[in-house]
């Protein structure tokens, strides 16, 4: 009796598996490099001057402090942008907080001379109320 050797399966699917996996190979790969660089992106906004001096000033400001309570923390992905370019620049944010009492968004423009920040406007918006918490010193306002 003569023995017939059956293909592998690969030798079987062939024609069909190398491009299937070849196309998923280069939507994963292209998947994984965008979430790469917004979570990078996203980071190095987060590690900014902008960003780490309005989460401070809210958690040191007795306002926000009675509407939010303490240990305000980010919550979730915050909008705007952040450009620099030879010592100055610009920042634009507006970052979700939230406390133990409600939820808020830190509005922050400012800008970048000479290496040191001047901000514009920094505020909370208490999200229930609607209300605008000044967080820039009271004492520098109309000037």
């Amino acid at each position: 009796m003569e023995t017939v050797q059956q293909k592998s399966w690969f030798a079987r699917n062939w024609s069909w598996v190398i491009p299937v996996g070849g196309c998923l190979t280069v939507i994963l790969l292209f998947v994984f490099g965008v979430g790469a660089a917004v979570f990078g992106v996203s980071k190095a906004l987060k590690n900014s001057t902008p960003y780490a001096h309005a989460i401070e000033l809210a958690n040191d400001h007795p306002d926000v402090i009675a509407a939010l309570g303490h240990d305000i923390e980010p919550d979730g992905m915050f909008k705007g942008n952040i450009s620099l370019k030879n010592g100055e620049g610009h920042a634009d944010l507006k970052i979700p907080v939230e406390g133990e009492k409600g939820k808020a968004t830190i509005v922050v423009k400012g800008d970048k001379y000479d290496g040191d920040w001047s901000y514009e406007e920094l505020y909370v918006i208490i999200k229930d109320t609607q209300e605008e918490i000044n967080l820039l010193d009271k004492s520098l306002e109309g000037i």
